[in-house]
């Protein structure tokens, strides 16, 4: 009776009297969620003119930058009190007062990243929750016409500096800072840098090496290794080493073949100058090639045809790929897609064809090799593991509570729908793994887009990172369980849901962790930024003479309460400065 009430004190009662099964806590607690819902919307809210990155996981901060894109700013989310001297409070519009931002939020600090010939890429933003560090990027214009350069790949554009800052977002003082100069790194929704645990890895697409760092809890950047050129540390001194006594050896056998020409009266011809090495992860993944086709067949003869056709014959193209993208798996390996020069810096890199490819630092290995569009097996461990290959760190509870098809079965189902409405499999695996590797911390957690608990049209929202176009009609959220009833509805402006023809406008959501709160973006082209602030705003029902609110912590399981009184601002406040 009590587990599908919508009386939440109900639902308290039930939590006193009721254990819930082993391991499924977390779980229960997120189920009332279901009863704290944004109920009133202000639109139009009068904010500063700056532009909105995301919450961070744990929800103690919201994470901006300045118009100009020079500036951090940082706020911590409060929540909205006043007094009123009526008897029925309910049925009065709020105060002018607390329709403004600052009552939802409070400015803790501005820092400055970026110099007058730089820009903070707002799109990039990865957050250490157990230190609560946040790393930025800043960098200068791309040049598309950059001159060639020793190691670089022809095609590449270049951006003269690119300078990633670790800040300590407590009170904003930069720890340790990293410079790339004359380099490309896809900083857009962090494509080209992925943050597991303390472990950072860095794509130099223009320089094809991937860096890793590990962010120590003083807050400074140290480097690990580099996967390029060379896979082990002393690599290049191995090879400089013996290149040198390769140099004196063609040196001796140069003057012994001049002197047999002198003798013999031949023309000397000066000898042609060989192609550089292959990168020494280019040659694992060649090594790795060839001897899977090798080991198919135990025939000599048709393992000569098969590398004929299969390996000799693509060699070329092997050669010329690039990796475009990478992501870790554990501390020890890496996912890295691979394509053409063309796919590494387009928009859509959907239609150029991909390659995957498991990578283990440790050992220096490719350990496993995929084509996207007949990658069958790999698919097949995407749906049964999808929450493995988003590798979120094991010190964030929030983010381990995300919806998946590999652990929600409302979200398989939603796949397998979508599976039986594709035209052909091939292109469906190839759709599906089109999104690997994943970009890092790219979802929200906030248990709004828990598939168990609400449904919701993905066509209009979800839980990834991305601004999508605007609807005229509301984002309806409906219980996943009976009644299954409208629970709440997003407006992106009171105009919502009227037929008139108006002009594009898109519109992002920021979906905060724990409270329910939600604030709307909607850019319309030439016309100014329009901000929406979604949040619940207590009422009488059921004829009750108090309703209860709170909030749920999904890393401890716990529900705070309070009466229906503007106290609840200080009990959100101090349930946020505890965690």
């Amino acid at each position: 009776m009590f587990r599908s009430s919508n009386n939440i004190a109900a639902r308290i009662f039930h939590r006193q009297i009721a254990t819930p099964s082993p391991g499924t806590s977390v779980h229960c607690a997120r189920q009332f969620y279901e009863n704290l819902v944004p109920s009133f919307t202000i639109y139009e809210v009068d904010c500063p003119d700056i532009c909105f990155r995301k919450f961070t996981d744990d929800g103690l901060y919201l994470v901006s930058f300045s118009r100009n894109q020079q500036d951090l700013i940082v706020y911590r989310p409060t929540w909205p009190s006043f007094s009123c001297k009526e008897e029925d409070c309910h049925s009065h519009d709020l105060p002018p007062k607390v329709k403004k931002f600052e009552s939802f939020f409070t400015h803790l600090y501005s820092l400055q990243l970026a110099s007058s010939n730089e820009l903070i890429c707002k799109d990039f933003f990865l957050y250490m929750e157990n230190n609560r560090f946040g790393l930025f990027a800043t960098s200068t214009a791309q040049n598309h016409d950059a001159p060639a350069a020793e190691g670089a790949i022809s095609g590449i554009p270049s951006i003269g500096k690119i300078t990633f800052y670790l800040v300590r977002l407590e009170d904003g003082v930069i720890m340790d800072e990293r410079v790339f100069h004359n380099d490309f790194v896809n900083l857009g929704h962090s494509n080209g840098v992925f943050l597991y645990d303390d472990l950072l890895a860095i794509v130099s697409i223009r320089y094809q090496t991937i860096y890793i760092l590990q962010i120590r809890d003083c807050g400074t950047l140290v480097d690990v290794r580099a996967i390029g050129s060379f896979c082990r540390e002393d690599d290049e001194l191995f090879l400089s080493s013996h290149a040198q006594g390769l140099v004196a050896f063609d040196k001796g056998k140069k003057e012994e073949a001049s002197n047999i020409q002198n003798e013999n009266g031949l023309q000397h011809l000066q000898p042609t100058q060989g192609g550089p090495f292959l990168s020494g992860i280019k040659q694992r993944l060649l090594s790795f090639i060839f001897r899977g086709i090798w080991n198919e067949e135990t025939d000599h003869t048709l393992r000569v045809q098969y590398l004929k056709k299969k390996f000799y014959f693509h060699f070329q193209d092997y050669v010329d790929l690039i990796m475009w993208k990478v992501q870790f798996l554990d501390r020890h390996h890496l996912l890295i897609k691979f394509g053409s020069v063309d796919g590494g810096v387009s928009r859509n890199a959907e239609h150029h064809p991909a390659f995957f490819a498991v990578y283990n630092m440790e050992t220096t290995e490719i350990i496993a090799f995929y084509q996207q569009n007949s990658a069958e097996e790999l698919y097949y461990l995407f749906e049964k593991y999808a929450d493995h290959f988003r590798a979120n760190s094991r010190s964030s509870m929030h983010t381990n509570f995300v919806s998946s098809h590999s652990n929600n079965v409302y979200a398989f189902d939603q796949l397998n729908n979508m599976k039986g409405k594709a035209s052909g499999s091939s292109q469906f695996v190839k759709r599906m793994l089109s999104s690997l590797p994943f970009s890092c911390q790219s979802q929200s957690p906030s248990a709004y887009f828990d598939h168990s608990l609400f449904r919701y049209d993905e066509k209009l929202i979800s839980a990834t990172d991305r601004p999508r176009q605007s609807t005229e009609h509301p984002i309806k959220f409906i219980l996943r369980r009976p009644p299954c009833s409208l629970r709440f509805k997003i407006k992106t402006g009171p105009e919502a849901g009227t037929g008139d023809v108006r002009p594009k406008r898109i519109c992002s959501f920021l979906f905060h962790p724990i409270l329910p709160l939600i604030i709307s973006v909607q850019q319309t082209y030439m016309q100014p930024t329009v901000v929406n602030i979604h949040f619940r705003r207590n009422k009488n029902v059921d004829n009750e003479q108090f309703m209860y609110q709170g909030v749920c912590d999904p890393h401890r399981g716990l529900l705070f309460s309070a009466r229906s009184t503007p106290a609840f601002g200080l009990v959100v406040l101090n349930f946020l400065r505890g965690l």
